[in-house]
């Protein structure tokens, strides 16, 4: 019996040879990783203080996300109003935030001389440090909340409405409601989007980098960091590496154990009337949460946009050839992310009982730190060549890596559908190769092509991770160089190298999101 629908062509070999890659250059550096490690040598104190706090900013992170985002997401599917798929859209803007604008903007905000502080000094209250546990925290929650609400708010629209009107028909009140239809929800809902979380808050290096540091806030990636970069010290960076691997690993593992879908049944997919939110002080109360979150979403990235503006003009030259770098790290990445996810998606849409593994090659990545693949990369290339003529296109390799499994979740489904509908129509036609992929593929896949292509490109040009190690001043990207010019207390220019970064990010998923789109 045949196992594949038709011949896998070269794209589906190309497919096949990337889901090996993958995983295997995982395995290669997690291997470079665990052999640069001294055996016996053990962990210090302070490698269990920066354990510690990876484990503890990261749970406190994904409790404190999760608990916000139920009563947001509540009140968002509760309550229609005029841009309510503005808000929900711009739900999705952190995600594509790179993280040391959106830190910068918390600085705006909650620094020494942010808004607050400001505010706080004028009525004669100390001012507030925004350094340490706390800050790492709050940056966690302002990246995160956003993420955390939009899984809720999908695990709230898997609620029929007719189950609503059935509790409304047997008289239930908000309590039992709750109850009866919210909990069950979330309790399948919840944990793991709290689990995402808590893998994404793990591998957050630049907000560790900004905001922690210091023997007490330190997580395992930036003691990483500082014992290749300043330490040089190979062997202790291979040891911590091997334990955040573990960690990722573990914690991946235990997210994808845990992810469940809510089941409540078919519904006719009529909007929910919820009579059990119509009097008054329910109302007030949804309209402050979703208003709160908002404003506590919009005034970081408002500030960069304010403060930015003025001093974009002004920018040093070293900024805009940064930015230059960064755009040819962002175009190399997006190509290896569309080609190889592209090639995949057609393999597993060519064959029957092969498409999980290769899907889940891809998705591998997601366990994978950044800055552990970076680490092993920079062991092996360390014995040969000078890592800092290698910073770009390793950097564009990681990234690429890192984003292929959203490109994946988006295109696979996509491929398929077009290879089911007209697959045998193209196959009486003989239509096949490349005329095959110009002809039915590509039409029908456009608009998640350009969406992958966007997002891959927005990630990859806010990055700050791998360049960090392997870049000298003259090969550092525009992400690095803002860090660098807050680091020299040189506000003004990081203020318009937040907002040219901020503008470049959007600039490059909305050209390839309207471009996969256009004519589609």
């Amino acid at each position: 019996m045949a196992d594949r629908a038709q011949p896998l062509g070269l794209a589906g070999w190309a497919g096949i040879a990337a889901a090996v890659a993958i995983p295997a250059l995982i395995a290669v550096t997690a291997i470079a990783v665990i052999l640069s490690a001294e055996g016996g040598r053990g962990l210090s104190a302070a490698d269990w203080s920066a354990i510690r706090f990876t484990l503890w900013q990261a749970l406190l992170s994904a409790l404190i996300s999760v608990g916000l985002a139920i009563p947001v997401a509540r009140a968002l599917a509760r309550r229609r109003f005029w841009g309510r798929e503005a808000l929900i859209t711009l739900l999705g803007a952190p995600f594509l935030l790179p993280v040391i604008v959106a830190v910068f903007g918390l600085l705006a905000i909650f620094g020494r001389n942010g808004l607050l502080n400001t505010a706080l000094v004028a009525i004669g209250v100390e001012p507030i440090s925004i350094f340490g546990l706390h800050g790492v925290v709050l940056a966690h929650v302002f990246l995160n909340l956003p993420l955390a609400t939009r899984l809720l708010l999908q695990g709230w629209q898997t609620i029929p409405a007719e189950r609503f009107r059935l509790a409304a028909s047997l008289n239930m009140g908000p309590g039992a409601l709750f109850r009866h239809l919210e909990i069950p929800m979330l309790i399948r809902a919840a944990p793991p989007a709290a689990l995402v979380i808590f893998v994404i808050c793990t591998t957050s290096f630049a907000v560790a980098l900004t905001l922690g540091g210091g023997p007490r806030a330190t997580t395992v990636e930036l003691a990483i960091f500082q014992a290749l970069r300043f330490d040089f010290d190979l062997s202790r960076a291979a040891m911590l590496s091997v334990v955040q691997l573990v960690i990722t690993g573990i914690m991946a593992l235990v997210a994808l154990k845990v992810a469940r879908t809510p089941d409540f049944g078919m519904g006719l997919d009529r909007p929910a009337k919820r009579w059990d939110a119509d009097d008054l002080p329910r109302r007030m109360l949804d309209c402050i949460l979703i208003v709160g979150a908002a404003l506590f979403l919009i005034a970081p990235m408002a500030a960069v946009f304010v403060r930015g503006a003025a001093n974009i003009m002004g920018l040093p030259d070293v900024v805009w050839t940064s930015a230059g770098r960064s755009l040819l790290v962002a175009a190399l990445s997006t190509l290896l992310v569309v080609c190889a996810a592209y090639f995949m998606a057609a393999a597993a849409a060519r064959l029957r009982n092969g498409a999980a593994w290769i899907e889940s090659a891809g998705l591998l990545a997601i366990s994978a730190s950044p800055l552990v693949l970076g680490t092993g990369l920079f062991v092996i290339v360390f014995q040969f060549v000078d890592p800092a003529r290698l910073a770009l296109p390793v950097t564009a390799l990681v990234n690429a890596i890192v984003t292929l499994p959203f490109a994946l979740r988006v295109l696979i489904p996509a491929v398929r559908d077009a290879d089911i509908s007209f697959g045998p129509l193209a196959d009486s036609l003989n239509l096949v190769g490349w005329a095959r992929v110009r002809l039915l593929t590509l039409p029908r896949i456009r608009k998640q092509l350009g969406f992958s292509a966007g997002l891959a490109a927005a990630l990859s040009m806010g990055d700050l991770g791998v360049i960090a190690l392997f870049a000298d001043p003259e090969s550092a990207t525009l992400p690095l160089q803002l860090y660098r010019l807050m680091g020299a207390y040189r506000m003004d220019d990081a203020a318009g190298a937040s907002m040219l970064l901020l503008c470049l990010s959007f600039f490059l998923f909305w050209a390839c999101d309207w471009g996969g789109r256009r004519g589609a």
